[in-house]
Formats: C-alpha cells, structure tokens, sequence
C-alpha cells in the first residue's frame, strides 16, 4: 500500500491546500467516508461539516462549506464552496451567525428563505464544532 496520496483543496478564492497526506476524511452527503492512499476510485458531493487529514501524524480538521470530491489512487481533489482550517475559524463571528439563524428560524418572519436559514444554521454549528477541535 501506498504511504501518502495528494489531497488538493480548491476553493473559489483559490487553492487552499496542495499536499501529500496519509488519510483524508470526507463529510459525503450519502454519509462520511475516509480516503487512504490506493483506495478506488470515487466521484461524491460533501456536505457541510468537518474534513480532515492527516499529515506526518498530524490531524488537521478544515471546515468545508459544501462542494464536491474527486478521488483517484494518485489523488484527492476537493471542489469546496468554502474552507477553513479550524484554527483560523472566528468563534465570535460563527456564534452570532448562529444567533442570527435560529432568531430568522423562530420568528418565521414573512418571506423567510427557510432552507436558506437553516443551511446558515448549519454552517455556524458547524464551524463552532470544527473550531473547538483544532488539530491534534
């Protein structure tokens, strides 16, 4: 078996990591699934949640915004909305997001785009839950 697979994450501001690593969890929308170098090949969507590798022993959690996944047995590509690794997460900024969501959700004021409150509660959740990992 393979020691190390490329994992390349794109976002629309750019490439945000270009790496050999060792293992990459993925936050599919059928489910997660982990990626180890050799593994076969597979086209999935991602949901909003947490991605992770790891490198040189190091596991590193990135936030991903949604987005899409390439994975071949030379290379993991992620096509993501948006991403942050967890240590550059603004906590404050993600709690009042979440605040801000679940007040839109409770007064259901009309013309409330619900799915799009709910996806911002998502993402607020889930940065804070990203951010309170950190990489180990």
């Amino acid at each position: 078996m393979e020691k190390a697979i490329t994992l390349s994450i794109v976002t629309p501001e750019g490439i945000l990591f270009d790496a050999p690593v060792e293992y990459v969890g993925v936050p599919g929308t059928l489910g997660d699934f982990g990626v180890f170098p050799g593994h076969a090949s597979i086209l999935s969507s991602v949901r909003i949640g947490c991605l992770s590798y790891k490198e040189e022993g190091k596991s590193v959690n990135i936030f991903v915004g949604g987005g899409f996944v390439d994975v071949t047995k030379e290379k993991i590509t992620v096509l993501a909305d948006s991403a942050t690794p967890s240590e550059l997460i603004d906590v404050d900024r993600a709690t009042k997001a979440k605040e801000r969501a679940e007040a839109r959700l409770r007064e259901k004021a009309e013309g409330l785009d619900e799915a799009r409150a709910i996806a911002a509660l998502e993402r607020a959740i889930a940065r804070l839950q990203i951010a309170s990992l950190g990489d180990k």
